[in-house]
Order: structure tokens, then sequence, then C-alpha cells
């Protein structure tokens, strides 16, 4: 496809109002040129959804490949898996927790769990949250190089956690000396706070935060949506298995539209939003320009912006989410295209990339 006449295609952006497409609305050329040069290069069937958030104003933007050409498209209530932006929500109903008086982020979480941790490490909420707790990437029962990528977590159940966490768990690092980032401590973060309400995970992040920002496509439960859902992909436009993530959903089993997390970044704007304002309390510094709040990265940019960021992954996925509140700019991108391929650092890139063009 013509690169010029795609970028033309591109400034002819959606912006949707009562189910309308506004052409009046423009991409700058910049904006469309970084769009065009990440775009050009994924696989057939491949779909980006982009939400750029601009002062509090939110616009939308499709792409889709199509064989030889580039469509725009509106795919803004689209489903996709949005991968480890899941922490952020999960970190969410931890800071939900707080503020109930329910736990405090220092408690251990070893007072409220049915077995005995390895050892008897010690390790807080706080620490889980906040990628601090010494806690492994993965559990041991899915680190081995045999492990099937097409559905990783599928059979990973409580009793496998269990054993990992009493029997197996070999501590990367004392809790609370360094971030290392854990899909496992997040994870074990969403089960415990399952426990102590009496809840599952999914029900606890529909009431507590899908319900409330009125996320009407945002769900655990992939058969609600099996409708909008868009199907992920290899770098080889493949159709690939959706993951299952099992006991551990709270580290990566959402999925959402970029409508939906518009809806919750723009929430983040809102001062009187108490849970979601301790979410971004940096607690751990690792760098002079990173810090790590409840599963926000927390980047002072060279304009010494604050930038509260996350990306996603999985194994037909791959998203990135990035929100300044001051300025109440953000931007969101969800993907089709494989987290397992080089072609994701396109999508990862975009978002910091976009988000410069914002200030």
């Amino acid at each position: 496809m013509n690169n010029h006449f795609f970028k033309l295609i591109l400034l002819l952006a959606f912006h949707i109002g009562n189910g309308q497409v506004d052409l009046t609305t423009e991409l700058t050329k910049e904006q469309s040129d970084l769009i065009f040069e990440k775009v050009k290069g994924f696989p057939n069937k491949a779909q980006i959804s982009i939400a750029i958030i601009s002062n509090g104003k939110a616009k939308y933007y499709g792409a889709k490949r199509a064989n030889d050409s580039i469509l725009t498209i509106e795919n803004h209530k689209s489903v996709f898996e949005i991968g480890s932006i899941t922490k952020v929500f999960t970190a969410t109903l931890l800071a939900d927790f707080v503020i109930e008086g329910k736990i405090e982020l220092d408690d251990n979480i070893n007072d409220f769990i049915d077995f005995t941790i390895k050892d008897n490490v010690p390790i807080s909420f706080k620490q889980l949250a906040t990628h601090t707790s010494g806690l492994p990437r993965l559990p041991e029962s899915l680190s081995s190089p045999s492990i099937d990528l097409t559905n990783p977590y599928k059979d990973y159940n409580e009793e496998k956690l269990k054993l990992d966490l009493s029997e197996k768990l070999v501590m990367s690092e004392k809790p609370g000396t360094k971030s290392e980032y854990s899909n496992l401590g997040v994870g074990l973060l969403g089960c415990v706070l399952g426990e102590i309400d009496n809840s599952t995970y999914g029900d606890l992040v529909q009431t507590k935060i899908f319900d409330r920002h009125q996320m009407s496509n945002s769900t655990t439960i992939r058969s609600k949506v099996m409708d909008k859902l868009v199907l992920g992909i290899n770098e080889n436009g493949q159709e690939v298995s959706n993951w299952d993530m099992s006991i551990l959903m709270g580290a990566g089993g959402i999925l959402s539209t970029t409508e939906d997390l518009t809806k919750f970044a723009i929430a983040h704007f809102d001062d009187n939003n108490k849970d979601l304002g301790l979410t971004r309390t940096p607690f751990h510094k690792a760098t002079d320009n990173f810090s790590t709040g409840l599963a926000w990265g927390i980047i002072t940019t060279e304009s010494e912006a604050i930038w509260y960021w996350h990306n996603g992954g999985t194994g037909g996925y791959t998203s990135s989410m990035i929100i300044d509140t001051e300025e109440e700019n953000g931007v969101i991108i969800l993907s089709n295209i494989s987290a397992l391929g080089t072609m994701a650092n396109n999508v990862m890139s975009l978002c910091p990339e976009l988000m410069k063009t914002l200030e």
C-alpha cells in the first residue's frame, strides 16, 4: 500500500460520538507517521486499537492489516486480552481493601493464608504489589523450558500454587530489598484478596472496579465477550490460543477495550478516587527516574513529567498504557499481536512515543 495514501487515511481518524465517525478530527502528522511506522510491518489479520487522551478528552483510532492493505476501523469497543495491565487492577483492589480498613499495606500475607510459605518467609501485601516480595517471576512449576506456551497457565491450580510456595520456593531476593517483576507475586495477591473477601478475583474486580467505572465490556470471563473478541495471532498472522490464567488470574487475566480502559484512565484524574490515588504512590525507588507504585511503573521524563505506565502481553496480544494525571493526558494501545515475538516491541514503543506528542 502507498505510504502517503495510508497516512492520509490515518488523518481521517475516528472520533466517536453517537456511533458516527467525525472525519474532521485529525491525528497530527507526527502521530500519523509514528503509527504508520509501527503498523506497516504487522502481519495479516493484525489489529491495533488506540486511545489518545489529551486534556481529559479521548479520541479513538483503529487500524487493521488485511492482505496488502492497512484499513482504518472502528474498534474502540472490540475486546482484547490486556495481559499484565491486569496487575494495575489487582493493585487497585488492594488499595480498596486498605481504604476500607480490611487490611494494611504492611500486613503479612502469611496471616491470611491457610498454608505455610517455605521457611516462613514474611511477605507483605505492599511487597507483592510493588514487586519487592523477593518471589521469582514465575512459580517453579511454570519455569520449565518444556512448558507449552500456547496456554501455559491453563492447568496451574490452587494445589500447584500451594506446593510451589510451601515446598519448592526459591526466593530471588530478600523481601523488601529489590524490585524484581513477579507474575507469581501479583497472581498470589489476587488470590489472597479473594480469600479475605470470601469471593473470587473475578467477582471482586467486577463489582469494585468494572461496575464502579461503567466498564461494561471488561471481564475475566472470556465467554461473556466472545462476540466482541479480536482473536490473537502470531507474527505470521496465524490465530493462536487465548490464555487461561487460572489461579494466577490477578497477574494477567482481564479482557477489555480501549474505551473501557479510557474510562479507568480518566478516573485517575479525579482526586476523589482515593483507591486509584493510593496505587500511584511511589513506594520503591529503583533509579533516579523510575519508581514503583502499587503495580504502576512511575517514570519521571526528561521534561519532568510524571508518567504512570504498564505494559501487557500474552500469547496472542500486546498492550501498553501510560497516563499523566497532572496534564490529564494518556495513551492506551491494545493489539492482537503476540507478545512472544519481536512485533510486540512496535506496540510497546509506540505508547511512549505518542505520549511525547502530547507534551
